[in-house]
């Protein structure tokens, strides 16, 4: 639709719209001015025959020769006492008794209100009745008039004016309709404008406006565009370059406002500061209220009462985890936060150590038990088969945990090289949730495990679905493995931002100890080995979540929680 028909429909909507109700207004006040005029006329007989009432003694033989004077020769006139009893009716013969009118709904409504009306059906004399009763101290006096064409007439409002409003209207219309159009050539070059604004693309000075109020604003806006496009693009690959860095970086950066709110924090950011703190926040800036961080919040209050540029650095320990946190604050009042676990390199080059000696002890475990059964079988011919039986089913047992071990450290070795093995494709993780909660729903059921589900509706990623499913699926399995009976799980996605859904996975079970907490991601590592081994575990479990949670290009963290239960804090990148 063309602007100047939207311009001439707009403004023409609102005149008919206005026209309209005036022309409402001035039909309902027509009608009203008829219909009060009406009760006037019948008010005033009302009060003619109330007056020869109490000024004469009553004759009604001269009542009906003063109602014969009365213009409208079909008046019909009611005298109703108190009670309600009709001592008196213009058209009813005196010889006929009629039945109490009290409960008469104009009688009811002049008992109220000291006049009553109503349009309805006379059953004495079998005809429609326009009623107006009013009430005095010695009773009630009623007039009617018969409710037929002509009286209609008379109560409908006079429309003559409605022709008026109609030629108004049609002269409007042709005004509007030429205004809009001359207004609209005025505009034509601005909308040219506007669409290459669309496209961001730099205008040339072949776009002329004309020489008035609108064609001064028109160049003005092209040149604040010009300014604006080209200071936009200049932004824009500032902003790159930063969130590029603070992304790859593997320190979490956050930058803040002076009043202490987030304006840009990096994933690892948003885990460690979960970590440091007791609870999930939704917002980074949450860590100010920290007892930690109670240091760093004296130094920025400083800084920026001093507008100084100044640096501080902390040194923050946290269930087994030492984070080296460094402030600065800069000249505009914002500042930076970085957080630093310098205990992941320490950890690193233990796990470059142990993972052979562990790769070889968890194959010798199962190898030797199978060996040692087939031996015993082998040089017992004579073994009872039970026994024989007995053994061949630890053996093979042995053999699955085994193959077990064999597929997991072939996943860890196929995650290495992912981004070519894996594909990705858009995934729901709310039914990936929900396969991983149904596939388990025997072992939940035995366990008598409540799963608690939070913000997990609409969460869509571009992923690779069987590795979204090992995340959930180990996680799940190693609560329900370790964490005892009675068990709440909570599956919370606490935060989203433009890139990432930031989860946690708590349970209220019975935690790990702090010195456990930096190792729970290394292959083969185990809190309790005998227990675990006894329970089927390879070990690999929570190392293939990491490099599942790495391949989405996340984080994860492990933290306890102070009222019993273990806590997973991990990110997932949305596309």
């Amino acid at each position: 639709m063309k602007l100047n028909t939207k311009i001439f429909l707009y403004f023409f909507s609102i005149f008919f719209l206005l026209l309209s109700v005036i022309s409402i207004f001035q039909y309902k006040r027509e009608k009203s001015f008829r219909t009060e005029e009406l009760d006037q006329k019948l008010r005033t007989y009302n009060n003619i025959v109330h007056k020869f009432i109490n000024t004469k003694e009553r004759n009604w033989e001269e009542l009906e020769q003063i109602v014969a004077l009365f213009p409208d020769t079909a008046l019909r006139v009611t005298v109703i006492d108190t009670a309600g009893a009709v001592i008196y009716d213009s058209f009813v013969p005196k010889s006929k008794k009629l039945e109490n009118h009290i409960n008469r709904p104009e009688v009811q409504q002049a008992l109220k209100k000291g006049t009553g009306k109503a349009i309805r059906h006379s059953i004495s004399t079998d005809r429609e009745y326009y009623y107006l009763a009013n009430y005095f101290k010695t009773g009630y006096v009623r007039s009617a008039l018969p409710y037929n064409v002509s009286l209609r007439v008379l109560l409908k409002a006079n429309t003559h004016f409605l022709y008026f409003i109609f030629s108004v209207l049609v002269l409007a219309f042709l005004a509007m309709y030429f205004i809009s159009r001359n207004f609209t050539r005025s505009i034509d070059r601005l909308r040219v404008f506007a669409q290459k604004a669309e496209n961001e693309e730099l205008l040339d000075t072949d776009i002329h406006f004309p020489k008035d109020e609108l064609g001064e604003i028109s160049n003005n806006v092209v040149q604040l565009y010009k300014l604006l496009l080209k200071t936009k693009d200049e932004v824009y690959k500032e902003r790159e370059k930063l969130f590029k860095h603070l992304q790859i970086s593997q320190e979490g950066l956050g930058i803040f406002s002076s009043d202490k709110k987030e304006i840009l924090a990096n994933t690892h950011f948003i885990q460690y500061t979960n970590i440091l703190s007791e609870q999930h926040e939704e917002h980074s800036d949450q860590i100010f209220s920290l007892p930690e961080f109670s240091e760093i919040n004296d130094f920025i209050d400083q800084s920026l009462l001093n507008n100084e540029m100044n640096r501080k650095r902390i040194v923050i320990n946290k269930d087994g985890r030492v984070f080296s946190v460094q402030c600065i604050v800069f000249q505009d009042d914002t500042f930076e936060i970085s957080i630093n676990d310098t205990s992941t390199q320490e950890h690193e080059n233990q796990l470059k150590r142990q993972l052979t000696e562990n790769i070889s002890h968890e194959l010798k475990t199962p190898v030797s038990s199978i060996l040692g059964y087939m031996e015993s079988i082998l040089e017992n011919p004579n073994l009872d088969p039970q026994r024989q039986l007995f053994f061949i089913e630890r053996s093979f047992q042995q053999a699955q945990r085994l193959s077990a071990l064999l597929q997991d450290i072939t996943t860890l070795n196929n995650m290495d090289e992912a981004n070519r093995l894996f594909e990705k494709d858009p995934c729901s993780l709310a039914n990936v949730i929900q396969d991983v909660l149904n596939d388990l729903q025997l072992e939940i059921e035995q366990k008598n495990c409540t799963v608690l589900k939070n913000n997990l509706s609409d969460l869509e990623v571009m992923g690779n679905r069987s590795l979204l499913y090992s995340i959930f699926r180990n996680l799940t399995d190693n609560a329900l493995a370790y964490a005892g009976e009675n068990l709440i799980l909570d599956i919370n996605c606490y935060r989203e931002d433009a890139y990432f859904y930031y989860f946690s996975f708590s349970d209220n079970g019975i935690g790990v100890g702090e010195k456990h907490l930096n190792r729970l991601f290394d292959r083969f590592y185990r809190v309790d080995k005998g227990r675990s081994r006894k329970m089927g575990g390879t070990g690999l479990g929570l190392a293939i979540v990491k490099n599942a949670v790495l391949f989405h290009r996340g984080s994860i963290l492990a933290k306890n929680i102070p009222n019993g239960g273990l806590s997973f804090i991990f990110s997932i990148r949305k596309y």
